[in-house]
């Protein structure tokens, strides 16, 4: 079996059932690193194969999550040639994921944020960073939007081919609108419809990768002395909205969660709604229970 031949169909079958184009790319590299470590020819493939690269992966130091995501890529692989209908057996088995720790997600204190947003002066990356903590865009959504996305008469943002390949629609507020006008106003002027554009160098007026927007926000980071990750910004939309008592379902239609459970994870962060609401409850209960003896301290 041709490995490249192989690989370039994958990628077409990945292209018709609409990946991302970040996606695409993350699990061709993925892939291709796999078998140039491999020692075997893709039908020959079986679980020991597996096993000792993920070995070579931990050996390397990458996290447990990280690993799980190569073997993901692995076993979606050889499904595809399977449903292909070519007779080749998936090495990855049963039980092959490393167990990874569920942390909670964190988020800015309310503190820290004007602390971060203080270093940040360039219009374009203020822009950028109040579409996260406002709106709750991924990176990869914020690098994508285009011009023809923003809808400023409703002050809204349609989110095409969001994570999931989903459209959804975000809310722009006050602040952020104020934050992306500032910044168009001074936007390179050019036939590009990508929002966001790199301002210096070669590749000036061309659109901000992803990985370039995470730079930024590891530059400012340091600067400002927060830790903060392009990620945490939306942990900190979601937190701040349920302190606000913002509906859940609503949070998780915003975010772009598939599943509210996912959304739920959110809960264990928001304590000052938690301690609203139990003081709220409670005083219920004890007006209810008035003129009962519960407990009496002679």
């Amino acid at each position: 079996m041709n490995l490249i031949e192989s690989i370039l169909s994958y990628r077409r079958y990945l292209k018709r059932k609409n990946y991302s184009p970040h996606t695409i790319k993350n699990y061709l590299h993925r892939l291709q690193r796999f078998f140039s470590w491999a020692s075997v020819s893709i039908e020959l493939m079986r679980p020991e194969n597996v096993k000792l690269y993920i070995d070579f992966l931990l050996e390397r130091q990458l996290s447990p999550q990280t690993i799980n995501g190569h073997v993901v890529v692995i076993r979606t692989f050889y499904n595809y040639l399977k449903d292909e209908g070519i007779a080749v057996d998936n090495p990855v088995i049963k039980g092959m994921n490393l167990r990874v720790a569920k942390p909670l997600p964190r988020h800015l204190r309310d503190a820290e944020v004007p602390v971060f947003f203080d270093v940040v002066k360039r219009r374009r990356d203020v822009a950028i960073f109040m579409l996260m903590l406002r709106c709750g865009l991924r990176v990869e959504e914020v690098a994508d939007l285009t011009l023809g996305a923003i809808d400023y008469q409703h002050n809204r943002i349609l989110v095409k081919s969001g994570k999931g390949a989903k459209d959804r629609v975000v809310y722009i507020s006050p602040d952020a609108s104020d934050a992306l006008a500032a910044y168009l106003r001074t936007r390179l002027i050019t036939g590009e419809q990508k929002v966001f554009l790199v301002e210096k160098g070669i590749h000036k007026g061309e659109p901000i990768s992803v990985r370039g927007i995470q730079k930024r926000i590891e530059y400012y980071s340091k600067r400002s002395g927060v830790s903060v990750s392009c990620h945490q910004l939306r942990h900190t939309m979601a937190t701040q909205l349920l302190n606000a008592d913002a509906d859940l379902v609503t949070i998780q239609y915003l975010l772009g969660h598939t599943r509210i459970k996912t959304t739920m994870r959110y809960c264990h962060l928001s304590n000052m709604k938690a301690q609203r609401d139990y003081y709220r409850a409670v005083a219920r209960v004890i007006e209810k229970s008035k003129g009962t003896v519960i407990w009496n301290a002679g």
